[in-house]
Order: C-alpha cells, then sequence, then structure tokens
C-alpha cells in the first residue's frame, strides 16, 4: 500500500511537472510561427517570444525566418527588454539585410536605447548610443518618414547630455573650483550649442571667469575679466532673446568695472615710479 500511494505521489508531481513546463507544440516552423504570432497579436509577449525562438530550431535561413526574426525583436521591446530587442534587431539587419523592413528595425533598435536612457544624473552610455543609431538611421534612409522624429530624438538626448555637464559645471562653482567651472560651462557650449543649455552655459562662464578673477594674481586678472566680456559679446550676437541678458549685462558691467580699476591701478602705479 505505501508502495502503491509512493507511486501515486510520484505519478502527481510528474504530471504537475509536465503541466508547469508549458512545453511548446510545433511540428514545423509555420506551427511555430502561427502560434507566436498568435500569442504576439494577444499582447502575451513572454510566450510568443518562446516560440519564436523555437522557430530557429528548424534553422535561420527557412521562408519563415525573416518574419520571426522580425517580430522577436518586436516582442523583446513590447516586453520591454530593450536589450534584447537591440540584439535581435541588430540581427535582423546583419542577417536580412535586403528585406523592405531593415530601415524599420534601424530605427527601433535606436528607440531601444532611446528607453534605455536613464535621467541625466545617470551613467548617459545609452543615450551616446541611442544618438549614434538615430543618426546612423538618418544617414542611410534621409527620405523615410521617420526621419523627422529621428531628428528631435536626438535632439532632446543631447540636451540630456548637455543638461549633465551644466550640472557638473555647477559643482565645480559651488565648490568654488572656478577655473574648472569656467572651462566645463565653456564645453557645455561648444559641444552642445543648438540646445535650451547653451545661452545658460555662457552666462555660468562669465560669473565663472569673473570669480576665478578674482582670486587670481594681479597680472593674471586682466585677461580673466576680459574673457567673460567675450562672452557676454558672443551671448548677444548669437542669443540676443534670451531671458539671461540682464543677469549677462549685470555680470558684463562688473568685468569691465574690475578692468577700469586695473587699468587705473596700473596707470597710477607707472606715475609714481621714478
Amino acid at each position: 500500500m505505501q508502495r502503491i500511494s509512493r507511486y501515486g505521489v510520484l505519478l502527481i508531481l510528474m504530471l504537475l511537472g509536465c503541466a508547469g513546463s508549458g512545453r511548446l507544440r510545433h511540428n514545423s516552423p509555420q506551427e511555430a510561427y502561427e502560434r507566436a504570432m498568435t500569442l504576439y497579436n494577444q499582447g502575451k509577449y513572454a510566450r510568443a517570444i518562446e516560440y519564436f525562438q523555437a522557430v530557429f530550431t528548424y534553422g535561420r535561413m527557412h521562408e519563415w525566418a525573416a518574419d520571426a526574426q522580425f517580430y522577436l525583436a518586436r516582442a523583446y521591446y513590447r516586453n520591454q527588454e530593450y536589450l534584447l530587442a537591440a540584439s535581435e534587431y541588430e540581427r535582423f539587419t546583419q542577417i536580412h539585410r535586403s528585406d523592405p523592413r531593415v530601415p524599420e528595425a534601424e530605427y527601433e533598435r535606436a528607440m531601444c536605447y532611446y528607453n534605455l536612457s536613464p535621467p541625466y544624473e545617470l551613467d548617459q552610455t545609452d543615450t551616446r548610443r541611442a544618438i549614434e543609431a538615430f543618426q546612423l538611421f538618418i544617414d542611410r534612409y534621409p527620405n523615410h518618414e521617420r526621419v523627422a522624429d529621428a531628428t528631435q530624438k536626438i535632439a532632446e538626448l543631447r540636451a540630456k547630455l548637455a543638461r549633465k555637464q551644466y550640472e557638473a559645471a555647477r559643482l565645480y562653482e559651488r565648490r568654488e573650483l572656478y577655473e574648472a567651472a569656467a572651462v566645463t560651462y565653456e564645453a557645455v557650449f561648444d559641444r552642445y550649442p543648438d540646445t535650451p543649455w547653451a545661452d545658460d552655459a555662457l552666462v555660468g562662464a562669465m560669473q565663472a571667469y569673473i570669480a576665478f578673477a578674482n582670486q587670481s594674481v594681479r597680472t593674471r586678472q586682466p585677461e580673466r575679466y576680459q574673457r567673460a566680456i567675450e562672452l557676454y559679446e558672443r551671448l548677444l550676437q548669437l542669443f540676443p532673446d534670451s531671458p539671461l541678458l540682464q543677469t549677462a549685462e549685470t555680470l558684463y558691467a562688473e568685468a569691465q568695472r574690475h578692468l577700469k580699476e586695473l587699468g587705473a591701478a596700473s596707470l597710477a602705479q607707472g606715475r609714481t615710479q621714478p
């Protein structure tokens, strides 16, 4: 009796194991693909992925392979598994280069990195990957209907990179590392002049150069005040409608005043010399 009970328990466990394993049932690549698409259209992406992968157990060059590869990438994307989706989109474009869906696959690969791009405070590797992927898409397919959207997303991502570097400059400034702050502010403008942070960076650089000059020995002060004045002139030329002009004008006046004081002091010193 104990033996029967023991075998009965084992049988039940085996049946439960089979039921829970979710074995894939298919006898051909077509059957696996059609089952995958049914699940995909039902929004059951994780299960669809298993069936799309099953299509490749029959090889990668049969008539269902291209469709399975494309929708495998899309299923990962819809399941928010963006790194895996990017990898599968890339595989699709490499294996099926003549497929008319290649431009769409390249765009969606860029979107994978776009969705992985974190807030500006964090590491921006995926942001840069997204920019590169969108730019590659634009270069290869300049007349594609998604070019405008890709261009807009590049602008958005570049603004994020500019914000990150701008905040680094602010941190230097708060720590009274004015030379580093001034250089970093200028780098923001030089690298990202087309972003909303460009005029902020110029004004920040003006302020940092004035503070840097105030800390400098007298012989180095004129060139640093002069640099602040040059940045004001650039701001006025490039961003005549900037809301920061009033702040910039105040800084410009301060730099001019310091230069005049230095000039007067030098002149007075020259007159006292024998």
